[in-house]
């Protein structure tokens, strides 16, 4: 029996998110900056004889036809004509429609170890072409560093953040993307800004915003509540919702003990400690 692959797929939180506009195909243009973090899923991939992509425990309510990663074996099949197989299981931690990233950072780390084991030798540039079919997300999750995000997310510069540590909460409230992106009341003329603009509201610590959190708030309690939790406890910090949401966060010190306000979370909550990466564990696969 061949062994398993296992690669890592971090999470990201979205340091700040302006929409800035809107194509005429309906997506929306961003900037944005991309930090990983050290709460991962685990993808496990083991190459077949045959040709069957078998997903190993499927998600609940997640047909296989639109789980990601059986998506990203696909696509490589479709586009290579290959006759090559995998097994796939995937242990997960980070919540599903939390703004994490989770379905894009698992499928890009299924292009990464494909690439491997069915010895397909694309080169990082292709996998981010093929990922972008994928969702807005995924190529970066293949560029592997922290990011500051323009377009619809496939525009990548690399960025140098500082080591930070965050708190967030997951408010156990699911949210589709398309709900929040087709809000009329979405504010979607966000004047631009630059990377030096970005970097010195960071190093000030001035606040950054998100242009979708208003209209998560209004639609979906339990954001503005998990964001009420953050300031009553971090009160010196600026909690800010993540991608789409629902998840929020606050940037801490690193020697903060976050053991009572785990344990003050309300029931269905999730609450994390991460630790801000400088790249993804497997850029270099």
């Amino acid at each position: 029996m061949r062994d398993f692959l296992d690669i890592s797929a971090p999470a990201k939180l979205n340091l700040f998110l302006h929409v800035t506009g809107r194509r005429d195909d309906g997506y929306h243009l961003l900037q944005s900056v991309f930090q990983l973090i050290d709460l991962c899923d685990t993808v496990k991939l083991r190459p077949r004889d045959d040709s069957l992509i078998n997903r190993i425990h499927p998600l609940p309510n997640v047909p296989p036809e639109d789980d990601l990663v059986v998506k990203a074996a696909r696509i490589l099949q479709e586009t290579f004509h290959l006759r090559c197989g995998v097994d796939i299981a995937l242990d997960k931690k980070i919540p599903m429609g939390a703004g994490l990233g989770g379905g894009s950072s698992d499928a890009a780390s299924t292009l990464l170890g494909l690439n491997r084991i069915w010895n397909l030798n694309l080169s990082l540039q292709e996998l981010m072409s093929l990922g972008l079919r994928l969702g807005a997300d995924v190529p970066f999750f293949l560029f592997g560093k922290n990011a500051f995000v323009e377009g619809i997310g496939d525009v990548l510069h690399e960025i140098t953040l500082r080591k930070s540590t965050f708190f967030v909460i997951y408010p156990g409230v699911s949210i589709p993307t398309k709900n929040i992106f087709s809000a009329p009341h979405l504010t979607r003329n966000r004047s631009q800004i630059t990377i030096t603009d970005f970097e010195e509201h960071y190093a000030n610590q001035k606040h950054l915003d998100n242009d979708l959190q208003a209209v998560a708030t209004q639609m979906y309690s339990e954001v503005s509540m998990a964001l009420s939790f953050l300031e009553q406890h971090f009160p010196d910090s600026q909690p800010l919702m993540t991608g789409s949401g629902s998840s929020v966060f606050c940037e801490i010190s690193g020697a903060t003990s976050v053991d009572e306000c785990l344990s003050l979370l309300p029931p269905m909550w999730l609450g994390f400690k991460a630790h801000g990466l400088l790249q993804h564990s497997a850029y270099n696969l």
